[in-house]
């Protein structure tokens, strides 16, 4: 993910505020390069990287013993159970190491996340960033939270419980779907601009902003 520019950011707490002049309704967007590191993940193909070679080395003995073989100056020697099982293990952890080390590259590792995990890893996160930023925070409770994670390509809209007990969450499809068009090509931050009208839109229907209203939450994109 490359940094936001300054004019970016702006673009982004001018659309926050601007959407925030005809809400009750608190807008919060935060921008993650990612929300987890997947090192479970990484253990995880490690772990099956090992098992499999003990199976093959169990199934196809004749494979591996001519090499090893050949390795050790190819003399034939008896081959113990116990020899046969030192070799396993050692050509286990072989590719238990070789495994966790090349998924140390992100990309790489992303790649192999399975999808439905690398939506439940942002929604938790999404979340989370609600619950200590934006959930109860507000008067009447009517925060709301866009959540945008770049380099699982999700984004999240979770709602304090005024929001959400009025707006069912189907409704912020337009602006997942307008926020997502714009990314696509690109234009983050245009992205996250078009997705704060169509929220500011919709808050702007159930929580008319009041003479009265102070705004009690920060309209600058937070960056993690």
């Amino acid at each position: 993910m490359g940094a936001m520019t300054d004019s970016e950011r702006e673009l982004i707490t001018q659309a926050v505020a601007a959407a925030e002049s005809e809400t009750a309704g608190e807008i919060v967007t935060v921008l993650a390069n990612r929300s987890d590191g997947y090192s479970d993940i990484q253990l995880g193909w490690a772990i099956l990287a090992a098992i499999t070679a003990l199976a093959v080395v169990a199934m196809f003995p004749d494979f591996y013993l001519p090499k090893v073989d050949w390795l050790l100056g190819g003399w034939n020697h008896e081959w113990t159970p116990r020899a046969l099982l030192t070799l396993a293990a050692i050509i286990a952890i072989a590719k238990f190491i070789s495994v966790w080390l090349i998924l140390l590259w992100q990309p790489l590792r992303m790649l192999l996340v399975p999808s439905p995990v690398k939506s439940a890893r942002v929604r938790e996160r999404a979340v989370a960033l609600f619950k200590v930023g934006a959930e109860r925070r507000t008067h009447g409770r009517t925060g709301i939270l866009i959540y945008l994670s770049m380099q699982e390509h999700r984004a999240e809209i979770v709602a304090d419980e005024a929001i959400a007990a009025i707006v069912p969450a189907e409704v912020w499809g337009e602006a997942m779907a307008d926020m997502l068009a714009e990314i696509k090509q690109g234009r983050v931050a245009h992205g996250l601009a078009a997705g704060i009208r169509d929220v500011g839109v919709v808050l702007a229907e159930h929580f008319p902003r009041a003479d009265d209203d102070v705004n009690e939450l920060p309209d600058r994109l937070i960056e993690v």
